[in-house]
């Protein structure tokens, strides 16, 4: 039997003895990693958990995340970790096995099995595409010119912000969603931006005139030029892109064009498979193809000749695809769709058909000093269409009329002010209003959460709006729903809603304070206690609290907690930090910044057997190797050990470096040994974990040419001893250290040290530097701890010098020892900076 197993993007066979059983469940093969195809997987595993194996294929290098909330990462407002949908953790805990950066590239019906772009051939039993769409590109010369892009993942995210990085123009052909967002974001990036929209009206599908004009009106204002009515003729440019050129002579210049005209169903793979594809890949209402063993959902199906290019659908399919799967008789009968967006800042909302006809008529309201205006059409005393711009707080309660076709002859002359009027006859109240939503009502259009479903969330113990976001994911994505769900939280708990210091993460109310101390109160002794004991509201927490639990527990109790491996992050379980393209970098210690001929022979030789590209000297005075392939790291360390090199630490919350410089030896400044004392100060500290990384540095005289005064422990050697500074930060907000106290003698400097490490150890907040750690404490209760009271300053040493008697093993010691299996365990979700 071969089991394949995750290598980055690469795979390699696992002898049969580390199998302990032959797994006998199907196997559903996932084309795609994207929102629909892992919503299929959460749906299914809902359901029956243990029902099927399942392996995922993502053509791009990452996690799935939500491509609804690209425009913000564009923009600067998230980073692309605010908006993983599903970590690492995720796929490792319920034992999906993803491959990333391999798209399926042939499907072969016959034999039940799929081949990746690498060559690997994976067997289904059951299979299912999800290859959502592709970008439309018109056909114009030039469209193939650098720096002509589309708008549709993350790598473009990142083109475009190359390109903003060196200011000029762009050009966003394209006036719907995505182009105005590019066009928001670019704007907010520096750029000069040009939209250029073939129709008269921006989002016309989405907005009538009136709205559109204002929308227009609103951009125009914000620096961007709108170009309606403008017909793309060509893109120029030599060997680059340098413009757009209009059928109207017009000429734009542009160092970037980013193409948002439309979107198609990616049907390829299935065409060529012999599925039966119309406009999409056509699927019943389970889900199902042409071949009762592939099943398809999302952008890329048809069902009953609609196409849907919105998440609210999407989720709609997922739910019956899963009830297919597990024998239920649920199924996908179509889907009315509304549409509410936050376009570049500003709300708006379409339902139904606004277009007009016979019989319709239309309430309408326009606030022109508040950019409010709403547009609802009315036939036979029923919603048939709502446009609203501005204000889309009523959008939900529009749509559930209209989708219910309810009667609104009693509140017609309220309709225009919105539910909490109509609700109320005439008297504002919104948590009476939100109250009188049906239960189906849909709160979250970007996860599909409906009333109902938030309340019960509710009425389960979620009492804060981090925890419905955490149980539920309502607001959880773009955030225009929040205040509806802060309403829900009201109305259902009136003053019990939560507030307050901000909790560790949106899996539990308790703060980080909290969290240590419980731990200590209650003697709790592992991960799964600590969730059990203090009601995580998700049973294996996230990326935010789990490495932060697996830290307070070793700091608690040293030589006796088994550190997890599963919850650190990637760069601390690879022992390396990951880089762009895949590779790692491997940093050797140096103690003190010193070397020999024979660790420099070494890490030479290093760099030449595994074809390492680049070398470089770190501001820690260290050699940084990149470039290495993830199955060749325990052979590096291997290789490093062998000659008496241990572990950098490059990548941990733990201690980085110890710079020096050469002090009193061969300086004629040097007051003291600074070397001397820099090298024993990292042999007393390395390897010890901490709650961020931390960097020391001993200068040897005032002169501080080892930069100590910017480092979280800095000692600066001055004729009399030797001075001692805490809390400094050299990065993006430079801090200077303050002064703790001066010593007489190298013993006494490094009993401070150890005692001002385990205190920060033992009450900083995981993830908390020094610098922001002191800020909230204070230097003098610092000071009260460590410099007044000698006792005190005892013990935290010597409980620090006793977790260092547990921590000091080389951790590339044990895993070049261990061989190859750990790398292929599923890694944690976020990677962590070199030094």
């Amino acid at each position: 039997m071969e089991l394949q197993v995750r290598n980055d993007d690469r795979t390699e066979d696992v002898e049969d003895a580390l199998v302990p059983f032959e797994d006998v469940r199907e196997h559903l093969v996932v084309v795609g990693n994207g929102m629909a195809g892992c919503r299929a997987v959460e749906e299914l595993l809902a359901r029956d958990a243990g029902r099927y194996r399942v392996t995922i294929f993502g053509a791009e290098p990452h996690v799935n995340y939500n491509r609804i909330m690209l425009s913000p990462v564009l923009a600067g407002e998230k980073s692309f970790e605010d908006i993983v949908i599903n970590p690492r953790a995720w796929y490792d805990d319920n034992g999906i096995d993803l491959i990333v950066s391999d798209p399926i590239v042939t499907i072969d019906r016959a034999a039940k099995s799929v081949t990746a772009r690498s060559g690997r051939t994976v067997h289904y039993d059951r299979l299912l595409i999800a290859t959502g769409s592709d970008p439309f590109i018109i056909p114009v010369p030039g469209k193939d010119l650098p720096g002509v892009i589309s708008f549709r993942d993350m790598k473009d995210v990142d083109t475009m912000l190359d390109a903003a990085a060196t200011g000029g123009s762009a050009v966003v052909i394209g006036g719907g969603l995505l182009g105005l967002e590019a066009a928001h974001g670019l704007t907010l990036r520096g750029m000069k931006v040009t939209v250029i929209h073939l129709m008269d009206t921006l989002m016309e599908r989405q907005l009538d005139e009136a709205a559109g004009w204002l929308l227009k009106t609103a951009l125009e204002a914000r620096g961007q030029t709108i170009l309606t009515g403008a017909d793309t003729a060509e893109i120029y440019g030599e060997g680059k892109v340098e413009g757009v050129r209009l059928k109207d002579g017009r000429e734009i210049p542009a160092s970037l064009v980013v193409m948002a005209v439309g979107i198609r169903p990616a049907t390829a793979l299935a065409k060529e498979a012999g599925l039966a594809v119309n406009r999409g890949i056509l699927v019943d209402d389970h889900m199902v193809t042409s071949d009762l063993n592939v099943l398809a959902v999302g952008e890329c199906v048809e069902h009953d000749g609609n196409v849907y290019g919105l998440v609210a659908p999407l989720w709609d399919m997922c739910r019956s695809l899963a009830d297919g799967l597990t024998d239920r008789h649920t199924g996908y009968r179509g889907s009315v769709t509304s549409t509410k967006l936050k376009v570049a800042g500003l709300d708006v909302f379409s339902a139904g058909d606004f277009s007009g006809g016979d019989g319709c008529e239309d309430i309408v309201l326009r606030d022109a000093s508040r950019g409010v205006y709403k547009r609802v059409v009315v036939k036979d005393d029923r919603i048939v269409g709502a446009v609203l711009y501005g204000d889309t707080a009523d959008g939900g309660w529009y749509f559930d009329l209209l989708k219910k076709s309810e009667n609104i002859a009693d509140i017609r002359d309220l309709l225009i002010f919105g539910q909490g009027y109509a609700s109320g006859g005439g008297a504002l109240d919104p948590k009476a209003a939100v109250a009188a939503l049906s239960d189906d009502a849909e709160i979250c259009g970007c996860n599909g959460v409906t009333k109902g479903q938030v309340v019960a969330c509710i009425e389960k113990g979620a009492c804060s709006l981090d925890a419905v976001r955490a149980t539920c994911k309502a607001s959880a994505s773009c955030g225009s729903c929040t205040g509806l769900v802060e309403n829900l939280l009201a109305a259902v708990l009136g003053e019990d809603v939560q507030s307050g210091p901000k909790t560790m993460c949106k899996c539990t109310s308790f703060t980080h304070d909290d969290v240590r101390r419980e731990i200590v109160a209650q003697n709790m002794r592992s991960i799964p206690e600590v969730m059990q004991r203090l009601h995580w509201t998700t049973p294996d927490g996230c990326s935010s609290c789990r490495p932060a639990l697996n830290y307070y527990l070793l700091c608690a109790l040293p030589g006796e907690y088994q550190d997890d491996q599963q919850s650190r992050f990637v760069n601390e379980r690879m022992h390396a930090n990951i880089q762009k393209d895949g590779t790692y970098s491997v940093v050797p210690r140096m103690w003190g910044g010193l070397t020999n001929p024979r660790e420099l022979r070494a890490i030479a030789d290093v760099v030449e057997k595994y074809n390492a590209p680049m070398v470089k000297v770190t501001g820690g005075q260290r050699l940084d190797i990149f470039g290495i392939k993830g199955e060749d790291l325990p052979a590096v360390w291997a290789d490093l050990n062998a000659a008496g090199m241990v572990s950098g630490h490059a990548y941990g919350k733990s201690l980085r470096t110890v710079k020096t410089c050469v002090g009193s030896e061969w300086c004629r400044f040097g007051t003291q040994d600074s070397t001397g004392l820099g090298v024993k100060t990292e042999r007393m500290t390395w390897g010890s974990w901490m709650p961020h990384k931390f960097k020391i540095a001993v200068s040897g005289c005032p002169r501080n040419c080892a930069e100590a005064t910017i480092k979280d422990f800095g000692i600066v050697c001055v004729d009399s001893g030797y001075e001692l500074h805490v809390g400094g930060n050299g990065g993006i907000h430079v801090r200077a250290t303050d002064l703790l106290c001066k010593v007489s003698t190298e013993q006494e400097a490094l009993d401070y040290c150890a005692a001002f490490i385990q205190l920060y150890r033992e009450e900083a907040r995981y993830l908390e530097r020094t610098a922001p750690w002191i800020e909230r404490v204070g230097v003098e209760y610092i000071k009260g701890r460590i410099v007044e009271d000698d006792a005190g300053r005892e013990a935290l040493r010597a409980r620090f010098l006793y977790s260092q008697s547990f921590s000091q093993d080389d951790p590339w010691a044990e895993r070049a020892a261990g061989g190859n299996a750990e790398l292929h365990q599923p890694l944690a979700p976020i990677a962590i900076a070199a030094e």
